[in-house]
């Protein structure tokens, strides 16, 4: 299927001006989107704690914060990790059914995905 990017736009939860849109990759091996550090700065995202998280260059600690995260129309606030090592945003999967929203795997983009309240 190779590689999905989007465009999201990125802000914070409580001032949703400024903002900043991105090109960011979709990551379905990951659980929550990633931001990087500048922009985490930037956009003055609250960081609520530290949370353990395990990548392929092993286990660390990073910054876990909130940020409003829209794609394709659709917006809402996510838990995201700030990196200091990772430069682009990677959007988890927690994020994309957030806002119903799964991968195609026969285009390689975004669709609507079915909510489920079960």
């Amino acid at each position: 299927m190779g590689h999905v990017n989007v465009r999201a736009i990125i802000a914070n939860p409580t001032d949703s001006s400024p903002n900043e849109e991105v090109d960011a990759m979709v990551d379905t091996g990951a659980s929550f989107t990633v931001v990087p550090r500048a922009i985490a700065n930037d956009l003055q995202l609250p960081i609520t704690g530290r949370g353990r998280v395990r990548t392929a260059a092993g286990e660390m600690l990073i910054d876990r914060g909130r940020a409003l995260i829209q794609i394709d129309g659709e917006s809402e606030i996510n838990p995201v990790y700030v990196s200091d090592t990772i430069e682009k945003v990677l959007i988890g999967v927690i994020t994309l059914e957030s806002l119903s929203l799964t991968v195609d795997p026969t285009t390689g983009q975004l669709k609507e995905a079915e909510s489920y309240l079960l």
